[in-house]
């Protein structure tokens, strides 16, 4: 009798240890792929303050250019301004805080483009050296941008399965894990644009 309660207590603790190795190894992997959307989401700040720093830079070669739109450089000063001060850690990515961002975003990016738009009427800007490598340089922040969204959303995505995957979704709440919201499309992207001649 004695024998028998000794491997039931030894099966029970046993089962007790398989499912207590699990736990930690679970809730290791959801700290793991937090910890990767943190750093997929710095990513994504850095390349956004690249630009925002060369956009100073942009705004100093354009004012060089006689007779330049003041108006246009006002408003990308503006959108400049307004992009850097909405700043976002990982924790506070709630689907509300990324649309404010997004927004932010993409009014300095429609300034961006307004400008280089105006610039075409400015043969003798865009002839620059420095003009053409600081339009080079925003080129190559801007795909930048694209790549460290996309690889945030990944992240997201592998993250967001583990925590909602069955069982680790049970111990994911219980430890306060929870899905987290990536980039979406800006408004009107799923539209083609029209192109008239």
């Amino acid at each position: 009798m004695k024998g028998t309660r000794n491997l039931g207590l030894l099966i029970v603790l046993g089962i007790i240890l398989i499912l207590g190795a699990w736990t930690c190894g679970g809730y290791n992997g959801l700290v793991k792929q937090d910890e990767n959307v943190k750093k997929s989401w710095n990513n994504v700040n850095t390349e956004y303050q690249k630009r925002a720093d060369l956009v100073g830079n942009l705004v100093n070669t354009v004012k060089g250019a006689a007779n330049f739109e003041q108006e246009t450089l006002t408003k990308l000063v503006e959108a400049r301004a307004k992009a850097t001060s909405v700043n976002l850690t990982a924790d506070q990515l709630t689907p509300e805080n990324i649309a404010k961002f997004q927004e932010a975003q993409g009014q300095l990016t429609g300034s961006l483009s307004r400008l280089l738009a105006v610039v075409e009427n400015y043969p003798d800007l865009k002839a620059t050296q420095n003009f053409q490598q600081l339009q080079g340089q925003l080129e190559g922040i801007e795909n930048g941008i694209r790549d460290s969204r996309r690889i945030f959303n990944e992240s997201i995505n592998t993250y967001n399965t583990k925590v909602r995957s069955f069982p680790m979704n049970l111990f994911a709440g219980m430890f306060g894990f929870k899905a987290k919201e990536g980039f979406k499309a800006d408004e009107g992207a799923d539209k083609a644009p029209k192109v008239e001649f």
